[in-house]
């Protein structure tokens, strides 16, 4: 089962276990996610689609899994920002929805944690010891509180009732399929440039982020599902880069030429953000295998049809 499966990275999830043989159910109340992500796995016998919020009691009528990926909330600044209850809800009373059924079906379960529960950090890189520098009333606090609860949830069941878990942090993750007006820098940056629009930058462009492609981030959680291992892991790619740098790198590999512009900064904009993922290299075997640079080259083609339909 993945909750979430018709968002960003759930439906590339979907897509990779059914590819491998699995049969997929997919659960998602859509209000971020989009049947367009699993269309092309609709209608084939090893795939469901359930449309349900996970906050809500889970229907009586679902198959057992054999693991249970937690990936069902929104994930970008503007969706939570314009979802706060959802969000809050998603990471606790849907946490508890699905580490429950989980337990019944004797699933493993698998947490899609993020990078923001280290907040804006004091230690660089960011290692799973780290405990964050975090605002529980900041402009970012439903994802990142509802994120850190989701963590203790999972972290109790395991503890105490001997639930089998794995959490995985998820570090900024790129690719097809992301929402272009979800506020996030490759999304915007692209259809920016492909358009050769002023591409926006938040205040200077000196703050750093790290930039994993999709499929790498799928493998990761992959290899934590196939696993026994508790974690947490960062799932991210350690190859930091300055926003700013980003952003002349996508208008270079578009060939676009946008003037690059600031903005005013976000509150609570992490200064910056880069995974020790050796945890991860050395439990699960797992690192990514895609370089940003050919990550965006991968990316471009699925933004520039966004941008010509939209047009």
């Amino acid at each position: 089962m993945v909750a979430g499966g018709a968002g960003f990275i759930g439906s590339h999830l979907c897509e990779a276990l059914h590819g491998s043989g699995a049969a997929v159910v997919c659960i998602d109340n859509m209000v971020t996610g989009s049947p367009e992500n699993i269309a092309h796995l609709v209608g084939d016998p090893r795939f469901a689609l359930i449309e349900h919020d996970i906050s809500q009691p889970l229907p009586a009528t679902l198959p057992a899994a054999s693991v249970v990926f937690h990936l069902a909330s929104p994930a970008s600044p503007l969706a939570y920002g314009e979802h706060p209850v959802e969000t809050l809800e998603a990471g606790s009373l849907g946490t508890f929805n699905l580490m429950r059924y989980a337990q019944e079906c004797g699933a493993r379960f698998v947490l899609a944690s993020t990078s923001e529960v280290y907040g804006d950090p004091l230690e660089h890189p960011q290692r799973e010891t780290y405990r964050g520098n975090v605002s529980p009333v900041g402009p970012r606090c439903a994802y990142d509180e509802s994120k850190r609860f989701s963590e203790a949830v999972a972290a109790t069941f395991a503890r105490y009732f001997g639930a089998d878990v794995g959490i995985a942090r998820i570090f900024n993750t790129f690719g097809s399929r992301m929402q272009r007006n979800d506020g996030r820098l490759v999304p915007a940056a692209m259809c920016q440039a492909l358009t050769d629009a002023p591409i926006s930058v938040y205040g200077s462009g000196e703050q750093t982020r790290s930039l994993c492609h999709v499929s790498d981030t799928v493998a990761g959680l992959l290899a934590l599902a196939r696993s026994a291992q508790f974690g947490p892991f960062n799932i991210g790619n350690p190859d930091e880069m300055p926003v700013l740098e980003i952003a002349q790198t996508i208008r270079d590999l578009c060939g676009s030429s946008s003037p690059i512009i600031h903005t005013d900064p976000v509150d609570d904009d992490p200064r910056v953000r880069c995974p020790d993922i050796s945890r991860a290299t050395e439990q699960l075997d797992w690192q990514p295998e895609v370089a940003t640079r050919d990550g965006l080259l991968r990316t471009i083609p699925y933004f520039r049809a966004v941008v010509t339909a939209a047009a």
